[in-house]
């Protein structure tokens, strides 16, 4: 098939397919860690390491990606394929050594950097097909995003398989996301980007509209990755606490329909964000998803159906606002600093996560499962107060049609 030949239809589908296949490398060895421990000692420490080192290289990759303002630079769709392809190496790699050497959380470093060019590029390229529909696209974009990220919990879920598995599954779909991203074409909207400018670096800072939306952001990134990082080891340690070793479901099943949740909570943001504006929608998504945080430790040890029903919740309504975040900064910025800007803002939002990340180990000890999550809850509530301060402002005029 030759490329060119794709229209928007055709290649936002190639688009979301690569997305979903690409993503899977996030939490791969996440979804390993309870295989792991079957088999040898594992500390919470390495265990958090083994996540926070990708969200550390893709705090690298995203900085010195939006510093050169590479995605406006050079060709989107070539970038994500070569950030594919080296994410599916360094996560197959990693899954040749043993599970605490110390170069697996290096190659987990590595992996982080090259999805620095897929996910929000990605991004990039679905904003260059909107025709008023910003929000629901990038919607389709953070929903497949979100089912990568939980694909390694699926295979994980399968009795009986290696450790290794959900690893070697991830890289098999970056794999697939290279070879199938050259058929992506860009939509109309592809602007020039404009000479480099450390002025152009700090835009998001210096405008208050595009700080409000980047702490607005910030804000639900403090609860997100936290809460897919840990959930699997508090259903887990509920199930346990419940059925000892015998669950009514494999706790990485449920956690998979957790993190999954997602996907349809993204698309329904995105929906609704376009159509009542975006910052309603996320103001609506962090107040329900900061509540459930305070509230789900409080099904910890009870039925299965109870903690899956609330996760559910939580895993729809936690992913629910992320793309807006996007889709605004997407319409406070020039067309020409579009991908900068986007890279920028996961940057720092991911530089966040490093935080709350390796924090939570340290909350479980100090104050139980039933509680742990509770320290989640400050980051959505701030990102309320930021969202319903850009309503207020006249530049939020340009958000959603008017709809702000």
């Amino acid at each position: 098939m030759n490329k060119a030949r794709l229209g928007r239809t055709g290649s936002l589908a190639v688009l979301l397919l690569c997305e979903v296949a690409a993503m899977a490398c996030w939490f791969a060895s996440n979804a390993s860690i309870a295989a792991i421990k079957a088999e040898q000692p594992l500390s919470p420490f390495f265990a958090a390491l083994l996540t926070s080192s990708v969200q550390a290289g893709f705090v690298v990759g995203a900085f010195f990606s939006a510093l050169l303002a590479l995605p406006d630079r050079f060709d989107k769709r070539q970038m994500f394929r070569l950030s594919a392809l080296i994410a599916a190496i360094c996560t197959g790699a990693a899954g040749l050594l043993a599970p605490t050497s110390p170069f697996a959380p290096v190659l987990r470093f590595a992996t982080g950097v090259s999805l620095a060019g897929v996910y929000p590029v990605g991004m990039a390229i679905a904003a260059t097909w909107a025709r008023r529909d910003l929000g629901l696209l990038i919607g389709l974009l953070v929903g497949a995003l979100t089912l990568g990220s939980a694909s390694p919990h699926l295979a994980a879920a399968l009795g009986g398989l290696d450790w290794r598995a959900p690893i070697l599954f991830a890289s098999a779909g970056a794999l697939l996301a290279a070879a199938f991203a050259g058929l992506i074409a860009l939509g109309p909207n592809v602007a020039r980007a404009p000479r480099f400018s450390w002025s152009n670096v700090l835009l998001g800072w210096r405008s208050a509209p595009l700080r409000l939306a980047n702490f607005g952001y910030f804000g639900h990134m403090w609860e997100l990755y936290a809460m897919w990082s840990w959930i699997g080891a508090f259903v887990a340690a509920s199930f346990r606490a419940r059925y000892g070793h015998a669950p009514p479901m494999p706790p990485a099943l449920a956690t998979f329909f957790i993190v999954a949740s997602g996907a349809f909570g993204a698309l329904l943001g995105g929906f609704f964000a376009d159509r009542v504006g975006r910052t309603m929608v996320t103001s609506l998504a962090m107040a329900v998803s900061g509540l459930c945080s305070i509230l789900i430790g409080f099904t910890f040890g009870g039925s299965a159906s109870a903690v899956l029903a609330a996760g559910l919740v939580w895993g729809a309504s936690i992913i629910a606002d992320s793309a807006q975040f996007s889709a605004s900064t997407v319409e406070l910025c020039e067309p020409s600093l579009r991908g900068a800007m986007l890279t920028a803002q996961t940057c720092f939002g991911f530089l966040l996560t490093l935080l709350s990340i390796h924090l939570m180990p340290v909350a479980v000890d100090a104050l139980g499962w039933r509680y742990a999550f509770a320290t989640l809850s400050i980051g959505p509530f701030l990102g309320v107060w930021a969202m319903l301060t850009l309503r207020a402002r006249p530049e939020s005029a340009a958000m959603a049609g008017g709809r702000r």
